[in-house]
């Protein structure tokens, strides 16, 4: 297993990174309270993971989402989509009116995503196991074709506990899918309960199967995005990233909080959440107007 170092260069735009990071926390409780919606700590754990892919990691360009030499990212935890669509909003993929169609009759946006609903989201996920399967065969694809794009999943930690996982990690280890990248939401919270102890160590697991594996702190920008600049962790190996991250991530009170796995955001509750985002904002912003 390797140990990110937090000694490795620094990421100079850290803070614009979390700029963006608070804007798409903003639009997915907005997204929640509109739609009415679940899962919204299930989102708001994966947001910095998926602002540094979009916007610092991945070879991808919205004017051209199509584009054959881009990054490919499957969503394997369909229900935090929330987050991917917020995401994609902000990175220029369809304009962010659209992300008021979340969950409403006749909307483009699903509680779970669907293929092309919107530019950016290449397959329709949702049920816990599949990811991480469909990643492996578009990596395959694209090793058998000659092709040098990355395919990049993002899965659940208690989505581990599906054995097509593990038949799909023995498969990418076989085929020496090294340019496949599984990265593992890792809150500490399945369904009802805590992630099973059983799990732990997590990144040791990966290892045994034959990845190159690495364990970061999942809402660092500095540990993600140098983590994903030096794949595949172990030559000719597939690469899981072990994220450690906090569900709710970003407002106290919903944070390592299992409730908001189910509740989705009152009136009150929005009011409350985007104002403490606002008070985070400012200090972001004050302190990137304050570097020199």
């Amino acid at each position: 297993m390797k140990q990110h170092s937090k000694n490795k260069k620094e990421i100079s735009h850290k803070p614009v990174l979390s700029i963006l990071g608070q804007r798409v926390r903003k639009r997915v409780l907005q997204m929640a309270h509109s739609g009415q919606t679940p899962h919204v700590g299930s989102a708001l754990s994966s947001v910095d993971l998926l602002v540094a892919l979009y916007f610092a990691s991945m070879q991808n360009d919205p004017e051209n989402p199509q584009a054959s030499e881009r990054d490919r990212f499957v969503l394997g935890k369909g229900h935090g989509c929330m987050a991917h669509y917020a995401v994609l909003a902000e990175r220029g993929y369809f304009p962010t009116a659209i992300l008021d169609e979340y969950a409403q009759e006749g909307g483009r946006l699903a509680e779970h995503p669907s293929r092309q609903c919107v530019p950016g989201v290449e397959i329709a996920t949702g049920s816990l196991g599949h990811g991480l399967p469909i990643a492996a065969g578009i990596a395959l694809a694209a090793k058998m074709r000659g092709l040098k794009h990355r395919v990049f999943t993002l899965i659940s930690d208690g989505e581990c506990y599906e054995g097509s996982v593990w038949e799909a990690a023995t498969f990418a280890a076989v085929n020496q899918l090294d340019n496949l990248v599984c990265i593992i939401d890792f809150n500490g919270w399945s369904a009802m309960s805590r992630t099973p102890k059983a799990l732990e160590p997590l990144a040791v697991k990966w290892t045994a199967f034959g990845w190159g594996s690495v364990e970061i702190d999942g809402h660092s920008f500095v540990d993600i995005v140098s983590t994903l600049s030096d794949i595949p962790a172990v030559s000719e190996r597939p690469t899981a990233v072990v994220a450690r991250t906090i569900k709710g991530k970003g407002v106290s009170f919903m944070e390592d909080d299992l409730e908001w796995h189910y509740r989705p955001p009152n009136s009150e509750d929005l009011r409350k959440a985007l104002a403490e985002i606002e008070a985070e904002n400012s200090t972001l912003e004050l302190g990137r107007n304050s570097t020199p």
